[in-house]
């Protein structure tokens, strides 16, 4: 997938464009990347992430498909082949794969939530096969080992909620995490990322690594502006060849016919991998620029208006009393106990626009404050709720 911005230009737009609070209206969203000083494509990208940091899946997938939406095509052979490939248990295979593996890299695609639901699904068999440390892009830093969750200066993408439940499940667990983000860009970014990787290895050497990134930070192979990858360049820093996983390509868009035709032919109901008759691996057409496996996502279903993949891992629905809203609209937030307070990541966050909209967080069990905010962003409420 091509990736039509640099993650630092991104994020200086994001900047310019951002205010203390990241969490925002649908409406205020809408406002923001209406901007007709910026590109469409500009626009796509921070809708997108603006989206995707509010807790709004769906419409995270929508902006980002405003611009790079397309139907694709398949011809009468490669149907045939691809009816033959045998899916695979994504999870298993990659916990099976991870006991003769000394470093992990899987990506994600910036705006979809759904990727780091599903790493944060592989940390415990990951850290029970040898696994010690989570290098991850977005981190500004590592004082969350200390404090043992995200906070809103850990780091920018790491303020969406399924981001912050990634870095609290990994922490809980016992990784230590680490930044490795380099200044630059493309060939000059790649470089930096992957020594900063390799001096950390080379300082921490007791465990194995997982490392956590955005698009084709993860592929092997020969890029056509990069030369090399982070991965490809980490490679040749340590010596090691990386297992490389893609999380991107095959995952669902907003809409079916954007969907690539293998996902419409797999039709799973868990991620999972291709394998063909002789167990050969399928991860992609692409032989120059690749992984080790590509990870074939399934669409989300709604239960309760919300996504089915969030239901992982025995969280629960939680249902907000009506006793307790007020007006409309509001912002419901659920924070580990104490976290608010010190500027940590919501657990969950839904917008009510009406009495009439779905009212179900979910939640691991644990203690929550409930905070509801209005549309001027202003704490109206706040109560405490126990998850059993």
């Amino acid at each position: 997938m091509k990736f039509f911005y640099s993650l630092s230009l991104l994020l200086l737009g994001i900047a310019v464009h951002s205010q203390e609070n990241p969490y925002l209206f649908s409406d205020d969203i809408k406002k923001k990347v209406e901007d007709p000083a910026q590109s469409q494509s500009w626009r796509s990208q921070m809708g997108a992430t603006y989206y995707s940091i509010s807790g709004q899946y769906k419409s995270a997938l929508e902006s980002w498909d405003q611009t790079f939406g397309r139907v694709k095509k398949l011809s009468s052979a490669d149907s045939l082949k691809f009816t033959k490939l045998i899916p695979v248990n994504a999870k298993d295979y990659i916990l099976e794969k991870a006991v003769n593996e000394k470093i992990i890299i899987i990506n994600e695609a910036h705006h979809n939530a759904s990727h780091r639901t599903f790493a944060s699904s592989l940390l415990q068999g990951l850290y029970d096969r040898g696994y010690r440390y989570l290098g991850i892009e977005t981190l500004e830093g590592d004082s969350l080992n200390t404090v043992k969750f995200a906070t809103l200066n850990s780091g920018y993408y790491s303020k969406e909620p399924e981001f912050g439940n990634f870095i609290y499940h990994a922490l809980k667990i016992g990784f230590k995490l680490f930044p490795y983000e380099a200044e630059g860009n493309n060939k000059e970014r790649e470089i930096g990322e992957a020594k900063n990787i390799s001096d950390f290895i080379q300082q921490n050497k007791d465990g194995k690594y997982l490392i956590y990134c955005g698009y084709q930070h993860a592929y092997e192979g020969i890029h056509k502006s990069w030369e090399k990858t982070m991965a490809g360049r980490l490679s040749d820093l340590t010596g090691i060849n990386p297992f490389t996983i893609d999380q991107t390509q095959f995952s669902e868009r907003s809409i079916l016919k954007y969907n690539e035709p293998l996902l419409r032919l797999v039709n799973n109901t868990v991620p999972v991998i291709l394998k063909d008759e002789n167990q050969i691996i399928y991860n992609g057409e692409d032989k120059e620029l690749y992984t080790d496996i590509k990870i074939i996502h399934p669409v989300t279903k709604y239960i309760k208006g919300r996504p089915d993949w969030m239901l992982k891992e025995n969280r629960m629905f939680y249902k907000i009393p009506a006793a307790q809203l007020s007006t409309y609209p509001v912002m419901v937030f659920a924070y580990r106990k104490g976290e608010f307070e010190q500027e940590g990541i919501p657990a969950d966050i839904i917008e009510l626009n009406t009495s009439k909209d779905s009212r179900f967080l979910i939640l691991d069990k644990g203690n929550y404050d409930i905070v509801i905010k209005d549309k001027e962003y202003k704490v109206i409420h706040k109560f405490e709720k126990r998850i059993k």
